[in-house]
């Protein structure tokens, strides 16, 4: 299944701007979220316990967090991009090594970025960022690529995977603002238009080749070098001194909290791992089944941003 909505990207007067007519609408933002039972007062009793035995609380987040500001997830059944369509990441191989696939990826980044970084925060962000505020959360490690916690003022904060909204050249390490970069597009592909179908997680849609192929792509200023954004896709590793960095929070802390992650990627899995060779006690709030389960004290089947809100963090 395709879902069409209906972006399209042209030309006014030298100008990028989406088809106003057309354009997506907050409507879509509940689109992505799976459905969920009713709040159990005595499950949040529980949870409101758990915050409150915590002193040094690392939390987790995934792409389950960000749903509810119309970003979709991978694997939520039903309403995850495997579910909605056939499509699948790309694959950090094909993208270094391919200037076509870059030329593919770039188009259809770019018809999507207006509205990918228009996003913003939701209550589960905002709540997270004031947990911070008060001491409450010693660490966030998040999944996401979207920027949302930035935008809620969260600092103590790794972003595991990297931010859409930076950009690296994969020849000198040259870092850019993907903002930038989008002012580089619309000066190369003046007269280029496409419509976008369906939307990923990294901000990704769906084109055709035929709209691909005269997409023009900007090199590094600094080298001439290809560009790509300053996230890991998949196939690849993460920077292992990230990943130490976070095994040492995680070894800091006194509880963990998964927020919207079904822990299915190794990568924050292995945290999960940490945190029970150190006897944590571990609580997952994640609509449907995770990785580890079978590893935490408390699981609830909730909204994060109707969840998170309720919990005094004192």
């Amino acid at each position: 299944m395709r879902m069409s909505f209906g972006l399209t990207v042209r030309t006014a007067q030298g100008r990028w701007t989406p088809n106003a007519s057309r354009q997506c609408s907050h409507g879509s933002v509940g689109l992505f979220v799976p459905a969920s039972p009713p709040l159990d007062p005595e499950k949040v009793k529980e949870l409101q316990r758990f915050i409150t035995l915590s002193k040094r609380l690392l939390v987790i987040t995934g792409a389950g967090i960000s749903t509810e500001s119309g970003i979709p997830d991978y694997r939520s059944e039903r309403v995850g991009l495997y579910a909605r369509t056939d499509r699948r990441p790309i694959q950090h191989r094909d993208f270094v090594q391919s200037a076509a696939i870059r030329q593919r990826y770039w188009a259809r980044n770019f018809v999507g970025w207006p509205r990918f970084s228009s996003h913003q925060p939701n209550p589960a962000h905002w709540a997270l960022s004031n947990w911070e505020r008060l001491r409450k959360l010693y660490w966030l490690v998040t999944q996401n690529v979207d920027a949302l916690h930035t935008k809620a003022g969260s600092r103590r904060l790794t972003e595991l995977h990297g931010c859409m909204h930076r950009v690296l050249c994969l020849t000198c390490g040259e870092q850019t603002a993907r903002g930038v970069l989008q002012g580089r597009f619309e000066v190369l592909n003046p007269t280029w238009s496409a419509e976008a179908h369906g939307l990923a997680p990294d901000g990704d849609v769906f084109l055709t080749d035929e709209e691909v192929q005269s997409f023009q792509v900007p090199s590094c200023t600094r080298c001439g070098g290809p560009l790509k954004p300053d996230v890991t896709f998949f196939g690849d590793t993460v920077n292992p001194d990230k990943v130490d960095f976070v095994h040492k929070r995680v070894k800091e802390a006194d509880s963990l909290l998964v927020v919207g992650s079904s822990l299915q990627v190794y990568s924050g899995y292995k945290f999960i791992l940490t945190a029970q060779e150190k006897k944590l006690p571990i609580a997952i709030l994640n609509i449907g089944p995770t990785r580890s389960d079978h590893l935490a004290s408390l699981k609830l089947d909730s909204r994060c941003g109707e969840l998170l809100p309720l919990i005094d963090p004192h």
